[in-house]
Formats: C-alpha cells, sequence, structure tokens
C-alpha cells in the first residue's frame, strides 16, 4: 500500500506550522487551486514525490514537456516551468511514480476568460487524448491507471449547481474506459460533515478538499483511508 495525502483548494495552515500530522507520506497527489509555493514545501518538508494536474486559479501550465535531459522546455525552448521543481505535471499525462500509475486532467468549465477553463467539446477532446496515451501504456506492461487525477469532478459526480463547479461529462467516459481504482478531484467546498465519497461503475469519486490521507494499493483494487491526519474541508 502506498501512504499518500490528497490536497486541494485549501492551504492547510496547520500543516505549515507543523507538517508532523502527515509524516509518513510517500507520495502528495495535487487537485488544483493551491499555491505552488504550498506545494513545495510539502513535497520539501515531506521529502517525497509530488503528482498535480491544474485548477482554474492556476497558471496556464499548458505547452511544457520535459528534455531528454530532463530540462523543461516550452514551444521547444529551454523555460522555467511555472511548477516547483521537482514536482510533476499530470496534465493530459499518465505518469509512474511511487508504484503508482497516475492519470491527470485538471481544470474547470468555461466560465471567465482565465487559464484552465475549457467547454464540454475541449475537454472531451483532451478526455479522448489521455484515455489513448493510457492504453498505450497498458499495450506496453499490461498496467491500468490507478488514480485518475482531476481538478472538476465529473458531471453529476459530486459536482455542483452553479455553471462554474458543475462537472464534466467526458470525466464520466473517461472514468469507464480507464477503471481507475480511484478517481479525486477539488473544485468542489464541501460543507461541513458532507459525504466526500460517490462511486461511478468501479471507481470510488472522491472529493480531497483540503486534505485527506490515503493509503492505495497498486495495481490491486485496493483502498483505505489512513487515520492519521484526515481533516475536511473548512
Amino acid at each position: 500500500m502506498v501512504r499518500v495525502l490528497a490536497v486541494s483548494d485549501v492551504v492547510e495552515d496547520a500543516l505549515l506550522a507543523d507538517p508532523s500530522p502527515v509524516r509518513g507520506t510517500e507520495l502528495i497527489l495535487a487537485c488544483g487551486d493551491l499555491p505552488f509555493d504550498y506545494l513545495g514545501y510539502l513535497m520539501n518538508a515531506l521529502d517525497v514525490p509530488l503528482v498535480f494536474v491544474p485548477g482554474n486559479h492556476d497558471p496556464d501550465v499548458s505547452g511544457y514537456r520535459m528534455s531528454r535531459a530532463g530540462l523543461p522546455l516550452r514551444a521547444g525552448i529551454p523555460a522555467r516551468a511555472p511548477w516547483p521543481d521537482g514536482a510533476l505535471s499530470a496534465e493530459g499525462r499518465v505518469v509512474d511514480v511511487a508504484g503508482l500509475r497516475v492519470a491527470g486532467l485538471g481544470g474547470c468549465r468555461r466560465y471567465s476568460g482565465g487559464p484552465n477553463q475549457y467547454s464540454d467539446r475541449q475537454q472531451a477532446r483532451r478526455a479522448r487524448s489521455l484515455a489513448f496515451r493510457a492504453r498505450l501504456r497498458q499495450l506496453r506492461d499490461g498496467r491500468r491507471v490507478d488514480v485518475l487525477l482531476t481538478h472538476a469532478p465529473p458531471r453529476g459526480v459530486g459536482d455542483g449547481a452553479d455553471p462554474a463547479h458543475q462537472g464534466f461529462t467526458a470525466l464520466n467516459g473517461l472514468i469507464a474506459r480507464l477503471r481507475p481504482a480511484l478517481a479525486l478531484h477539488g473544485h468542489v467546498h464541501l460543507e461541513a460533515g458532507a459525504d466526500r465519497d460517490r462511486r461511478l461503475g468501479e471507481t470510488i469519486v472522491r472529493n480531497v478538499t483540503g486534505r485527506h490521507m490515503l493509503n492505495i494499493g497498486p495495481g490491486t483494487g485496493l483502498l483505505g483511508d489512513s487515520p492519521v491526519g484526515q481533516r475536511r474541508a473548512r
């Protein structure tokens, strides 16, 4: 089991003062709308890898790729990425880290002119591209995606009523194609005591706004909550 700290949307001041409640974390998964300085602090304080997708309040992270030498490029030119050094962007990608296979698709429904916002048609195209990449990986090694990391939720599965917080129908189809054990998202702030979990087919869909500790079994579909560091969104 991999011990995962999942975070989204809400900066936990208590962790800035003392990260000891989440010591023992082996991987950080971030679902967007958190300052990159905060993510960099968590990654360095816990000395573990961090994988993220962007939210609608994050900078534009499109167009970056890594060279064979490990240097970030944008439009083929060396460029400093806006995220913390050493962090992994899963935006539109499939990454293998800490024994888990993670696919990512950030952003939310378009409601203004800001970055990381998409129409239903745009997100559907991005979802098809990600599903194709995941399928190629699975054909090579037989492993499917363990965790789908998104900012917005699937449509009708823990999403909000207002247009900005409605989910993407494309994510429902993506989950059906990838069949991950777990889909993590943020974007929708929960009321105290609200249920974080929904189920879509074989997949548990979990809102991780704030911070949440999980134990995830690579390639097994096993999922368990860690009793340390649980915190609902405020």
